[in-house]
């Protein structure tokens, strides 16, 4: 199926009977593979007779060499996938497998894409980004401090650079466009903190999506942000580039370097806020982050400091 996608990709009409010849499929099975693209990786198809069969608009497939020729500096190996369930539980099945950290894994969709707190991440085929940086850490938990705002800062920094100069920082994993969402980011860890581990950096951006009814939040995306389509290619080796500089950054100068650069960027900086923890509510106003990357908050005149992964911050109505 994908083979056929990848001779369709042009987005030029083409026969049945050269498809099915390139193939080596009779003509009906061509047609059959049409559908199974169009049901599976909901792409629209135009057929018309006497001319064949097109995709309705050309189709740019990730690609590690294309990654490669625009991050020349950035030499992480890459697996680039057709389908997976998501790319961080790929990077963490490689990590059991032995494979050699760093290394970067690539899909054209994830069919259980996760974000934060178990949520679902909508990911289309050969829309977006969906991408997993595997770390090998030492040197205990301070190469772990404020590590996804770092990432998060390199995500909106590759945006910016791109042509997306609204993209903000949202505590603690978000990137945002005004109030719409527009890449999130999901770290794993695997092993000792205090010793060696391996840290799996997820992070997914709405690139060329401009419609979907799956997401449950305000969303967006680089092309509806800007009115045209972005080479994902171009955009992985830039954000490869801006994780390397970052990353090198935080693991020499510490969080603290960089805590600053952060606050410059948050869009809620100053902003009245209220902190859900499971079913707990807490009011306040956001002061900024500390040197590891928790969330300052002034509760009823109070500076409080809060951290944790199952942590979810709003904008109350009267902000």
């Amino acid at each position: 199926m994908l083979t056929l996608l990848k001779l369709l990709k042009d987005g030029r009409f083409h026969s049945g009977q050269a498809l099915g010849g390139a193939l080596g499929v009779s003509r009906s099975a061509v047609w059959k593979q049409l559908q199974l693209l169009e049901a599976e990786l909901g792409l629209s198809i135009h057929k018309v007779r006497g001319r064949g069969y097109r995709l309705a608009s050309p189709l740019t497939l990730l690609d590690s060499v294309a990654i490669a020729e625009h991050a020349s500096s950035c030499n992480w190996p890459i697996l680039v996938l057709d389908s997976i369930d998501s790319t961080n539980a790929e990077a963490l099945r490689a990590i059991e497998r032995g494979q050699t950290a760093p290394f970067l894994v690539l899909a054209e969709r994830q069919t259980s894409g996760r974000g934060r707190r178990g949520r679902k991440w909508v990911s289309p085929f050969a829309e977006n980004i969906y991408c997993s940086l595997v770390l090998r850490i030492e040197g205990g938990m301070r190469q772990l401090e404020g590590l996804s705002l770092v990432v998060g800062l390199a995500v909106m920094q590759a945006l910016r650079v791109s042509g997306v100069s609204g993209a903000g920082l949202k505590w603690p994993n978000d990137v945002l466009v005004g109030q719409k969402k527009i890449a999130g980011i999901l770290l794993e860890l695997v092993g000792d903190p205090a010793d060696v581990c391996h840290v799996v950096l997820g992070v997914g951006i709405n690139v060329n999506m401009q419609m979907t009814e799956e997401v449950d939040q305000q969303w967006t995306s680089m092309r509806l942000e800007s009115g045209q389509a972005f080479d994902r290619n171009r955009l992985v080796a830039q954000l490869g580039q801006m994780l390397q500089a970052y990353l090198s950054r935080h693991q020499v100068e510490g969080f603290s370097a960089i805590q600053a650069e952060w606050e410059q960027n948050h869009l809620w900086q100053g902003r009245a806020v209220s902190l859900i923890a499971g079913v707990n509510q807490i009011d306040g106003e956001v002061l900024g982050i500390d040197s590891q990357g928790a969330l300052r908050l002034k509760v009823g005149g109070v500076e409080k400091i809060f951290s944790g992964g199952e942590l979810s911050l709003r904008l109350r109505d009267d902000s």
